[in-house]
């Protein structure tokens, strides 16, 4: 199978020390991550507090994200048929996150430590669609 115009050309080495550096396919730096949460935890926070995590992140010890590309099957495989969810955009230029293999050896970011309300760009509700999964629309 030949290689797309799009298509990443860098070996597989590089593309992953790259994107534990945060540089995407094309060079670019990927300066936003997301987060899903349960509304009634996301709403006790306000500007100049922080965001602790849930359950299974402080039972992790760090705070799962995912990238606009992983974050539909994050949706899917842990929050499937789950309502009341927001979607949070955070900014990396505000906040460090560590890249790490996860699902199949797939990098995803982590967030040790409390999520600061100022490194968040803007937060949505992620509802259900009439198929049972979660809506995103526009990640931008």
């Amino acid at each position: 199978m030949s290689r797309g115009e799009g298509e990443d050309k860098r070996s597989e080495p590089e593309r992953q020390r790259q994107f534990a550096a945060g540089v995407g396919p094309r060079g670019q730096c990927r300066k936003v991550v997301y987060k899903i949460v349960p509304e009634d935890l996301w709403r006790v926070i306000g500007p100049g507090a922080a965001f602790a995590g849930s359950d299974v992140d402080l039972r992790d010890g760090f705070i799962h994200l995912s990238t606009a590309a992983q974050v539909q099957e994050t949706a899917a495989r842990h929050f499937a048929g789950l309502d009341n969810l927001l979607l949070v955009a955070v900014n990396t230029d505000r906040v460090s996150v560590r890249w790490e293999p996860s699902r199949g050896g797939e990098l995803f970011p982590h967030l040790y430590g409390a999520l600061p309300y100022d490194a968040v760009d803007w937060v949505r509700p992620l509802p259900l669609g009439p198929d049972g999964l979660h809506v995103f629309g526009s990640l931008d």
